[in-house]
C-alpha cells in the first residue's frame, strides 16, 4: 500500500510557523540580554566592591557623581589657591611648584609673567608675607562644562603695615588621572585667570 502525500500546503504552514516561532524566541531572548546588560550595567555604575579580610565581597554605594565631583572641585580650589598665594621668602618656590601641578599653561603663565614683574624678587627683597586668610569658590556646570569662581582674601604683612586684598579669579576645570601628592583630587584648572585685584579697608573687611 502506498504511503499518502501530505498536502502541501500544510506542510509549508508548519514550516512558517515553526520558523515564525523562531524568530520571535530569538527576538525576545535578544531584548532579555540587552535588558540585562543595562541593568548589570547601571548596577554596576550605582556600586563599588571590596573584598573584605575574610575573602567575602562587601558591596558599597557610591555617592552621586555630581556631588563627588563638587567636593573635589572645592578641595582642589582650595588646595590651589593656598599654594598659589600663601607664600613668603622661605616657602614660595616650594609652594608654587606644587600650585603648577594643579593647573595647565595658563597657570604656568601667570607665574611667569608674575616673576618677569619682579613679584617675588619683592617678596624676597622685602621680606613680605603673605597671607590666605579665605578661599569662597562657586561650581558652575554648562552640560559637562564646569567653571568656576573663587574669591580670595589674603594680606600682606610689611612688617608695620598689613594690608588686605580682595582676588576674584575664574577658570574651568577638567578631570585628568590622580598623581598622588602632586594632583590627589584627579582635576586641573585651565583658562585661569584673575579678574580683579582691590584693597580692602577695614569697613570693607568688617562687613
Amino acid at each position: 500500500m502506498k504511503t499518502p502525500y501530505k498536502n502541501i500546503y500544510n506542510v509549508l504552514k508548519l514550516n512558517r510557523f515553526i520558523v515564525l516561532a523562531v524568530v520571535i524566541c530569538a527576538l525576545l531572548s535578544s531584548i532579555f540580554s540587552v535588558w540585562m546588560v543595562f541593568t548589570t550595567n547601571k548596577n554596576a555604575m550605582n556600586s563599588a566592591f571590596a573584598i573584605n579580610t575574610d575573602g567575602s565581597i562587601i558591596p558599597l554605594k557610591l555617592v552621586s557623581q555630581k556631588e563627588n565631583f563638587r567636593v573635589e572641585a572645592l578641595a582642589h580650589l582650595e588646595l590651589f589657591h593656598t599654594y598659589f598665594y600663601n607664600i613668603d621668602a622661605s616657602n614660595y618656590e616650594k609652594n608654587l611648584k606644587k600650585a603648577l601641578w594643579l593647573g595647565n599653561s595658563s597657570v604656568d603663565n601667570l607665574y611667569r609673567q608674575k616673576k618677569a614683574d619682579g613679584v617675588y624678587n619683592r617678596l624676597l627683597q622685602f621680606s613680605l608675607v603673605q597671607k590666605v586668610l579665605s578661599i569662597d569658590s562657586k561650581i558652575n556646570d554648562n552640560n559637562g562644562v564646569y567653571s568656576f569662581t573663587a574669591t580670595t582674601i589674603f594680606e600682606i604683612n610689611r612688617g608695620t603695615i598689613i594690608d588686605t586684598y580682595e582676588l576674584v579669579s575664574t577658570g574651568n576645570l577638567i578631570m585628568v588621572d590622580r598623581n598622588f601628592p602632586n594632583n590627589p583630587h584627579g582635576l586641573l584648572i585651565t583658562n585661569y585667570f584673575e579678574n580683579t585685584l582691590k584693597k580692602l579697608s577695614d569697613e570693607n573687611r568688617k562687613e
